[in-house]
């Protein structure tokens, strides 16, 4: 089981602004898999975490997170108004998509003791990093990530967990040896050919009479494809670039892609 969660926090308290720090946890070993630190927290950024762990590590059997609305949309929660204001890639829940397709349980955090299991680790690295950063004069998220990879090295290979007793990293590895560890390889599930139909947005819509799809004012132009049929556009996005690409599936197969800037998908958050 893995455990995936946000910490919102003043890592660095120099540079008079909070960032989000996302981690991902091996709940038997303790160690941490993943750690990034990001200005703005959207579904993307947990895909991007999420691509990042499972395919060096492989697939778990379930992920634990709390409520997080990008984690789990809930009706009570969720009301009228707010469903209104939700952007579209919020309301389907793109983080667990990409676990669906990958035959890949979520398990919710409802209780404060659950709760208090996930975001133990926070304490530790609110102690480390935050001292870090301000005996190095850290003032920017690029030399905060720095001082991050280096805690989270200390964290997983020369630190003994309290819990355990173990070094994380050789607790991990052990349970590998002894073939008690429970992920599986990581492989595209057919019908779809590379990551970007993975790690990437999901949305529906329909081909018009033109032979259309439309995307408030982008329009995609489709071959292959009855009119007024449904078809996925699978959207990833290059952090480096800032171009989106487009991946257009019609009953399994794949109908075409395109790549667009970003702005130009309107109402999608990277």
């Amino acid at each position: 089981m893995l455990q995936h969660d946000t910490s919102y926090h003043l890592w660095s308290p120099l540079a008079q602004t909070k960032w989000y720090l996302i981690t991902t946890i091996d709940d038997h070993s303790r160690r941490i898999l993943h750690g990034d630190l990001w200005e703005k927290e959207t579904s993307w950024t947990h895909i991007v975490a999420q691509k990042a762990v499972l395919t060096q590590f492989g697939c778990p059997l379930t992920y634990y997170v709390d409520n997080h609305s990008i984690f789990r949309y809930v009706e009570q929660r969720d009301s009228v108004w707010r469903k209104f204001e939700m952007t579209e890639e919020q309301a389907l829940v793109q983080w667990k998509e990409v676990l669906k397709d990958l035959s890949i349980k979520v398990v919710y955090a409802l209780s404060p003791a659950a709760k208090g299991k996930v975001e133990r680790p926070y304490q530790w690295l609110q102690d480390h990093l935050v001292r870090t950063c301000v005996r190095e004069g850290i003032i920017r998220i690029d030399q905060a990530r720095q001082v991050l990879y280096e805690e989270l090295h200390q964290y997983n290979y020369k630190r003994v967990h309290s819990t355990t007793g173990e070094i994380p990293v050789l607790r991990y590895e052990k349970a590998l040896e002894e073939n008690r560890g429970l992920f599986r390889r990581f492989e595209i599930p057919r019908p779809y050919q590379t990551l970007d139909d993975i790690f990437c947005y999901r949305f529906k819509r329909t081909v018009d009479p033109y032979r259309k799809v439309s995307w408030n004012t982008l329009k995609f132009s489709l071959s292959g494809v009855p009119i007024r049929e449904e078809v996925e556009l699978r959207i990833s996005f290059n952090i480096k670039t800032r171009l989106a690409l487009v991946r257009f599936w019609y009953r399994g197969k794949l109908v075409g892609e395109q790549q667009v800037k970003a702005e130009d998908l309107k109402k999608v958050h990277f």
